[in-house]
């Protein structure tokens, strides 16, 4: 598909993805503890870099919030920012490395399940943390002084008004207009919810108990000149390639700015209307090429992230462009128009993330997910409700972990099938049908099923279907046949290599180093 070939689309969808992206920039900066422009750097050249590099058709990339916690305590322990920087840089070379490795594979291993619940889990803690900014709430509300009774105090009136005026635009024009229109398509109502906010910023500046705060408001570095421009970006400092810590940490960085990159990239592709697949092990070089740049000249670790990969989905977005332009964006508002950006009250992009958690969290799908089955069910919850209450890595392997776990009973109970024939009159006559795949997993069912046999009779054990026995269960059989001659119980074994009556090694007939059958 052509870079152009769908811009009536993907220009409108960078601009919403634009008013996503430049207060989460600044967001993951402040609780990275790193300057705040570090956090702009990482955005702009996840729009610009990776995404001319990347495949994805439509993944964002940028800070990300998983990171946050390695980073604010790799900067402490490492001994300051430009020290930090320098791993990042190596975490950026081992993601290249790890790309031509072929290592985007390990994405694929992640269940459907645990996908959707992630998505579902990211919208719930999107909407929740939008609440305060809606409410314009001021003030610790985790603070152990903090009281319902204060509650009504904390809550800005102007702010609410601006936050409900948001809500309504985006949702009549997203529910409404655009799909009476084509012209109300091509404009994006998060556009005019920021137009509409500013507005109301400037109108309520003129009465004191209405006016916004400075703390309400989106706060971006205005530079006043060039060289004042320029020195918002830091030179990693390369005596920290003597330092252990420096290589551990970049280890860390490259292995969870990864992992959650192929998990977003398969969440990405699963929103996709058109279905496309993104090339992973693309995906890994161009993250890599993106860390490398953004540690030589003072940026965050970046990530492909599902919160901004879904405003553009959610957005219309179908090509790359969109991608790009909004890191273009980026890069001429903080250098144009710092000072108009600074106007927009944080109410009304929080009002867009609140639309987008919705979206991401409908619990519509947790319906459909019910009606899927326990099976895909488990691993879904567990994964929502791990990722609220600890974080998002947490949270992916314990969905990863239940879903093995229901894989390996489900295997456990699919490994044969037994049943009962007549036979000179009465029920001991049994055929058991083994699977095509027969593994330890389903030793103890198999177990089960043979030790419950009366004694004085007759089995059968058909091998005919089976493509894989393990070593476990041939031995197991072998045990079971000394057990079967004090219990008076004739076993008749079948397979495409013939028939034996009452064997006396199962390893013997099958040979005990074969576990693929030959046919």
């Amino acid at each position: 598909m052509n870079l152009f070939s769908s811009w009536k689309k993907d220009v409108p969808a960078s601009l919403v993805v634009f008013f996503v992206a430049l207060p989460l920039c600044l967001g993951i900066a402040l609780a990275s503890g790193a300057p705040l422009f570090s956090g702009v750097i990482a955005g702009i050249i996840g729009g610009i870099v990776v995404g001319a590099v990347s495949k994805s058709p439509i993944g964002v990339s940028g800070p990300a919030a998983g990171l946050t916690a390695i980073v604010l305590t790799a900067i402490t322990d490492l001994g300051g920012f430009e020290i930090f920087l320098t791993a990042v840089v190596l975490a950026g070379v081992l993601q290249i490395i790890m790309g031509i490795l072929r290592a985007g594979i390990i994405g694929y291993y992640f269940p459907s399940s645990v996908i959707k619940g992630m998505l579902c889990a990211i919208g719930i803690i999107i909407f929740f943390k939008q609440i305060p900014l809606v409410l314009g709430m001021s003030g610790d509300l985790e603070s152990d002084h903090f009281t319902m009774g204060d509650f009504h105090e904390k809550i800005s009136f102007s702010v609410v008004i601006i936050s409900i005026i948001s809500l309504i635009i985006l949702l009549v024009w997203d529910e409404v207009l655009a799909k009476k229109s084509t012209i109300f398509k091509l404009v994006p109502g998060p556009l005019i919810a920021v137009i509409v906010g500013i507005i109301l910023y400037v109108t309520f500046a003129d009465f004191g108990e209405l006016a916004l705060t400075q703390a309400q408001l989106v706060n971006v570095p205005i530079p006043e000149d060039f060289n004042s421009f320029i020195s918002n970006f830091t030179l990693p400092d390369f005596s920290g390639l003597g330092n252990r810590a420096v290589y551990i940490t970049a280890i860390t960085i490259a292995i969870v700015a990864s992992l959650e990159t192929l998990l977003c990239v398969e969440a990405t592709d699963k929103l996709d209307p058109l279905k496309r697949q993104t090339p992973t092990n693309r995906e890994l070089i161009a993250q890599g090429v993106g860390n490398t740049l953004s540690g030589l000249i003072g940026g965050l670790p970046l990530t492909q992230v599902i919160v901004r990969s879904s405003a553009n989905v959610m957005s219309g977005g179908v090509n790359k462009l969109s991608t790009i332009l909004h890191g273009l964006l980026l890069l001429i508002s903080v250098i144009l128009i710092p000072t108009i950006l600074n106007l927009i009250p944080l109410a009304v992009l929080a009002s867009v993330l609140l639309v987008i958690g919705y979206k991401l969290a409908n619990p519509k799908r947790f319906v459909e997910m019910w009606k899927l089955g326990k099976e895909q069910f488990i691993p879904f919850i567990v994964t929502v409700i791990a990722i609220v209450v600890f974080d998002l890595l947490v949270g992916i392997i314990a969905g990863l972990l239940v879903g093995i776990v229901v894989l390996l009973l489900k295997s456990y109970t699919n490994s044969h099938q037994m049943l009962i024939k007549e036979y000179m009159g009465e029920k001991n006559l049994f055929h058991m049908n083994l699977a095509e795949e027969v593994t330890f997993v389903n030793r103890g069912s198999i177990v089960k099923e043979l030790d419950a046999l009366p004694k004085n009779s007759y089995l059968e054990l058909d091998f005919r279907r089976t493509r894989i026995l393990d070593y476990d269960i041939l031995e197991y059989l072998d045990e079971f046949t000394v057990k079967a001659k004090n219990n008076n119980i004739h076993i008749k074994l079948i397979s495409e290599r013939g028939k034996v009556d009452n064997p006396q090694s199962f390893r013997e007939f099958f040979g005990h180093k074969v576990f693929k059958m030959a046919h």
